[in-house]
């Protein structure tokens, strides 16, 4: 058997174990002394596998669906506090305590640039 049962098959793997179970099915006078590798119980377990895909398969669907939802959803959020920002602004003026308690700069916080071609005196 396996040594690690924990890790997912690569799909060859799979698909060479698909082939395999087709052609048992076509071999006339299989009859295992086990009844559990009977081809009806090979049936059941690709039958089971199959179903179990499907679920993943269909969990990764929706998953990718609340993810883009949520990605939807924050993005009105973040449009909507910087339109808050900018009524703020408006509002308020850009050196107001009320800027500031938003989290924005002040006006007066900013550093003033120097105009270009005048040296800085030391």
């Amino acid at each position: 058997m396996a040594k690690n049962e924990t890790r997912r098959l690569a799909p060859s793997i799979l698909a060479d174990d698909e082939a395999a179970f087709n052609a048992l099915q076509k071999i006339t006078g299989y009859v295992p002394a086990d009844p559990a590798y009977s081809i009806e119980a090979g049936q059941q377990k690709f039958d089971t596998s199959r179903a179990s895909r499907a679920a993943e398969d269909q969990a990764e669907a929706a998953l990718a669906t609340a993810r883009d939802v949520a990605a939807r959803d924050e993005w009105a959020v973040h449009n909507w506090m910087l339109g808050v920002k900018d009524q703020v602004r408006a509002k308020f003026g850009k050196d107001s305590a009320e800027v500031q308690e938003i989290g924005l700069k002040r006006k007066s916080e900013y550093k003033s640039r120097r105009p270009k071609g005048i040296p800085k005196t030391t």
